[in-house]
């Protein structure tokens, strides 16, 4: 939960708006999350249920299917499944725990994708952490 509120606290700071994707539990969780990131890092967010205009100006959409929102290129997936309508965005980042279970459905949604043509860049932030 840390990292996703990182991520998003990132990508709103360089100007981008991002869809996040996931189920409604850990969507939940999420809002509730970036709602106590520090008060100097506010992330402007919002469930996708809300009011049209709260939805059009925040940094950040949460909700369980995606679906087109002017300006927003970017999308998140949490989710354990590839989401419907991925395509439409010019970015998919996928976020996948050290947990077995996560990492077994991520190699799946990994052939989903480049069974559909699509270049994947893998980042292992574990790695990374390690050098």
């Amino acid at each position: 939960m840390a990292y996703a509120c990182r991520l998003l606290r990132k990508g709103v700071s360089q100007g981008q708006r991002l869809f996040v994707v996931a189920e409604l539990d850990f969507l939940t969780r999420l809002d509730n999350a970036l709602w106590a990131v520090s008060p100097h890092d506010f992330v402007s967010h919002c469930l996708g249920t809300q009011d049209a205009f709260v939805v059009a100006h925040s940094g950040v959409v949460l909700a369980p299917e995606l679906c087109t929102l002017p300006g927003v290129t970017t999308a998140v997936n949490f989710g354990p499944e590839v989401p419907a309508n991925f395509e439409q965005f010019e970015r998919l980042i996928e976020v996948v725990s050290d947990d077995p279970s996560e990492k077994a459905e991520a190699r799946a949604r990994w052939k989903q994708y480049t069974a559909l043509g699509y270049t994947l860049i893998r980042r292992d932030l574990n790695l990374k952490s390690q050098a």
